[in-house]
């Protein structure tokens, strides 16, 4: 394909989400892709890899088996590759470790010919009926790449609280970049913000480390205790597409509102890493008598931080009793998650792009972004739908399900059959809107 031809969808970001896009077009040589990323490279999490962290689902739920599941892009095909199917399935995993998940990636990665690494896409136009990407290579030149439709899966931005923006540097890191910062552990005093599955899996790193008499952990927390993630059957309903279907027909008060309620499902803890550091901590207490100090701080809102004398003092407010606590530490990790930001590539389209009042892409079904251009031209957004399709967007649950979604609106035709029988749970009232939208 020559740097001249008019794609049929071009994409920003060469992420999970996008990988799977990737490969389901991989099996459709008719449809002309091209995807581009910054990075010279595929990673994903880098700066997550501790050591034995576990992902939080199913590895069936990879980038391509829940649609098309002859696909060679399967998790089951790199296993293969890998030679090591057997010694997998003899392990008999719960979870699949992080670790494992990223090689997959990587090895999808390598082997899909349409993505681009090295590629930073500098601004996207609309210009005589299509999208132009504007981006420099790796050897430093310029190019543009046009396409009828576009893709965005440029991911999500770590986030921290505002409080502790101004201080963000060597010994104030955001979680996503532990691993990358590996001598930030070996400090002796040390305060984690954020009670979920990172915040979980930084305090565990530090509990299987060599602990001394001088060392302090906090582990500061909002949520009313440390709480495990809810993988009950029926919760896991909200992971399907049949749901994600009937959620994007709520009225957005209604989905805020189902959103919080449903905090658990998607932001808890790993059952067994509580589980885990519980008894981590019943041993150096109970069964080693160290004087360690590990402080477990739910019901604590962070309300200001500030640094002084190479120390961080932390000032808390306790929903518990209503009192206050200032906590001292030497470093500071927030655990405390990621949020969504439209990339600076796209400016020239901003006015364009409807967004909600809180400024997030307003999605239509398909996952494209609705827009006042041609209808032909589609913008979908990859991982940036959880307000409008529900908790399961940031998930790997049905990754596979929305891409094939995706792959079908820009066919402009059903390649893959995604038709599914009603769901075990009767979400909707027989007259409702929602049920109505997920029927058509």
């Amino acid at each position: 394909m020559s740097a001249s031809s008019l794609l049929d969808l071009a994409g920003i970001g060469c992420g999970p989400f996008t990988l799977s896009v990737a490969a389901h077009l991989d099996r459709l040589p008719e449809v002309s892709a091209a995807f581009f990323d910054r990075r010279t490279t595929f990673s994903w999490h880098p700066g997550m890899m501790l050591p034995g962290v576990e992902l939080q689902n199913s590895y069936l739920k990879d980038l391509v088996s829940a649609a098309d599941p002859t696909n060679p892009w399967s998790f089951l095909s790199y296993l293969v590759s890998q030679k090591r199917f057997y010694a997998f399935l003899n392990c008999e995993f719960d979870a699949v470790y992080r670790k494992e998940t990223a090689g997959y990636f990587k090895w999808v990665a390598n082997g899909l010919r349409s993505l681009n690494f090295g590629h930073d896409v500098q601004e996207v136009r609309f210009e005589d009926g299509a999208f132009t990407l504007r981006m420099t290579t790796p050897d430093g030149s310029s190019v543009s790449r046009r396409s009828r439709s576009l893709s965005v899966g440029v991911g999500t931005t770590p986030w921290a609280p505002d409080c502790t923006r101004r201080h963000l540097g060597p010994t104030c890191i955001h979680a996503s970049q532990i691993a990358l910062n590996p001598g930030i552990l070996s400090a002796r005093r040390i305060a984690i913000i954020g009670g979920g599955q990172s915040g979980c899996e930084v305090f565990q790193a530090l509990l299987n480390r060599e602990m001394t008499a001088e060392d302090e952990v906090v582990w500061i927390s909002r949520r009313p205790t440390f709480e495990p993630i809810d993988a009950s059957p029926f919760t896991n309903e909200y992971f399907s597409p049949t749901y994600s279907d009937l959620f994007h027909g709520l009225p957005a008060a209604r989905k805020g509102e189902k959103l919080a309620q449903q905090k658990l499902a998607s932001d808890g803890a790993s059952l067994s890493t509580l589980k885990a550091i519980y008894r981590r901590l019943y041993e150096l207490k109970h069964l080693d008598g160290h004087p360690v100090r590990l402080r477990l701080l739910p019901n604590r809102t962070l309300t200001a931080m500030d640094h002084t004398n190479g120390q961080y003092r932390l000032h808390t407010d306790n929903a518990f009793d209503g009192g206050t606590d200032i906590f001292t530490a030497d470093v500071v990790i927030l655990a405390t998650g990621y949020h969504t930001i439209m990339p600076e590539c796209l400016a020239p389209l901003a006015d364009r792009i409807r967004r909600t009042d809180s400024g997030q892409y307003r999605l239509n079904r398909d996952y494209s972004v609705e827009w006042d251009g041609p209808a032909a031209n589609r913008l979908f957004a990859l991982n940036a739908s959880r307000h409008s399709h529900g908790i399961v967007d940031p998930q790997l649950s049905i990754a596979a399900w929305r891409s094939a979604e995706i792959v079908n609106a820009l066919l402009g035709r059903k390649h893959f059959d995604l038709t599914l029988p009603p769901s075990m749970v009767e979400w909707a009232s027989t007259q409702s809107a929602a049920l109505q939208i997920a029927a058509e």
